[in-house]
């Protein structure tokens, strides 16, 4: 069944599904949804956020129990970490943002059809009350939305996450919004910067001494990782951290208890733990820098954060809102940005990723009384590298010149990822299963990558 009141989406996805042989019912609203599968069970349905009357989210949990929990895919061209935390915690089987590959699709459809009810069930709830505000992500680009469906997914679930990205990307933040989804909401979130330790006492920052340790250790303190007992840490730059001290980490991970300094009795410790780097773990394991089997518990579920610059429909919505926080918190009149601003703004390729954003719009704030502000209030920000300012004549169609196009930027990522197939898709916004399709279309081969890819 699918329920939505776009006609082209419909029209598109009915065709698909009848293509690959289903049966397909289709209502514009939840209300004439609930009437067509009292008449006929779905086996599966594809539910719209935005609807005429009961929206989506309103009506996924009684359309779920009128279809004995039948898988229900949810599809919206306005997802945010909200909407995607409010699926999941709904019973949703999987989450598509606008606009969607028909292949995506049809992979989520066959694969709910191969789920069963039961499996569909153990899905554990989410906490909702997420608001993409303050200190939250914010944004509303399509590798975004991957990024919150994975935050919700894996939020109820206590598994290590491993959070990828360049710097100032936001990997803190969404470390922040696990935890706060998180069964351990109302326990401590502890940032730990490992580059800010001091490297000959990060052994005694993380796990503690006991008296006498070593010199000056005239008193036992517990360490960073017993302070956050029954919540959550965060361990930023997990990659600068020493060997001998990833022994320690990895017993913590593996026996739920702490060694400290100079002790011989182990502490119980229950924590989850999330890390974060910009480096490529999987050539530090190669090169003997981290211990293959530390990695791979870290990295039992990844989330990469693509840098500003792969995502410019969130440079404006990033810049608005930055500028709205600033100009409340040093009580100036509200501003705004000018299309030419914007425009600059949208063409830089901003190295410094959403940190070095959030850190002009603090500076437009201070410098500017203007309320309009335009591209000559801001500093010189070299366009990005775009290559050709026109496609090249020798393709025959504009089909051509697309599918030249985009297998050259498949081929720029799965070389970025190292071969590493779910990295790649990740980088892409993409589904892994997706990217197969997609790589087999073009005739790009798989790469030869690391494992666990």
């Amino acid at each position: 069944m699918l329920i939505d009141d776009e006609e082209a989406v419909c029209w598109a996805l009915e065709r698909a599904l009848k293509g690959e042989g289903h049966s397909v019912s289709v209502a514009p609203s939840a209300e004439e949804g609930f009437k067509k599968a009292s008449a006929r069970r779905p086996d599966a349905v594809f539910l719209d956020v935005r609807l005429p009357g009961m929206d989506g989210l309103t009506a996924l949990g009684q359309l779920r129990r009128q279809t004995r929990d039948a898988p229900v895919i949810v599809i919206t061209a306005f997802g945010n970490l909200d909407t995607a935390v409010k699926a999941v915690e709904g019973g949703a089987f999987d989450y598509l943002a606008k606009p969607f590959d028909l292949d995506q699709a049809l992979d989520a459809v066959n694969r709910a059809l191969r789920q069963t009810s039961a499996v569909a069930a153990e899905r554990a709830p989410a906490p909702a009350d997420a608001e993409v505000a303050g200190g939250d992500i914010v944004g509303r680009s399509l590798a975004l939305q991957l990024v919150f469906k994975r935050i919700a997914l894996v939020a109820p679930r206590d598994a290590c996450v491993l959070i990828t990205g360049e710097s100032g990307s936001g990997k803190e933040l969404v470390a922040r919004a696990i935890h706060r989804h998180s069964s351990r909401k109302d326990r401590p979130f502890l940032p730990v910067h490992i580059a800010a330790l001091n490297p000959n006492l990060v052994e005694s920052e993380l796990f503690g001494h006991v008296r006498g340790a070593f010199t000056g250790a005239t008193q036992a303190r517990p360490g960073l990782l017993s302070l956050a007992d029954g919540g959550t840490v965060f361990l930023d730059e997990v990659a600068d951290i020493p060997l001998p001290v990833q022994v320690k980490l990895l017993r913590v991970l593996e026996q739920n208890e702490v060694l400290p300094v100079g002790g011989t009795q182990a502490l119980p410790l229950n924590i989850r733990i999330l890390s974060a780097t910009h480096q490529d773990l999987s050539k530090a394991v190669a090169e003997g820098r981290f211990r293959h089997d530390l990695f791979f518990r870290l990295n039992v579920f990844q989330i990469h954060l693509p840098p500003l610059r792969d995502r410019p429909d969130d440079i404006v919505s990033l810049a608005e809102h930055f500028l709205n926080e600033f100009t409340h918190s040093y009580g100036r009149k509200r501003k705004e940005l000018t299309p030419e601003a914007l425009q600059v703004l949208r063409e830089y390729h901003w190295p410094g990723n959403v940190r070095e954003l959030k850190n002009l719009m603090e500076r437009i704030v201070i410098m500017n009384p203007q309320v309009r502000i335009d591209a000559r209030h801001l500093p010189p920000l070299a366009p990005r590298k775009t290559g050709a300012e026109r496609p090249p004549d020798h393709f025959a169609s504009l089909h051509d010149y697309r599918e030249a196009a985009e297998r050259d930027y498949i081929s720029r990522k799965l070389e970025e990822a190292g071969g590493n197939m779910t990295r790649a898709a990740e980088l892409l916004g993409l589904e892994r299963s997706n990217l197969y399709r997609k790589m087999k279309a073009l005739g790009i081969a798989p790469k030869d990558s690391p494992a666990g890819a």
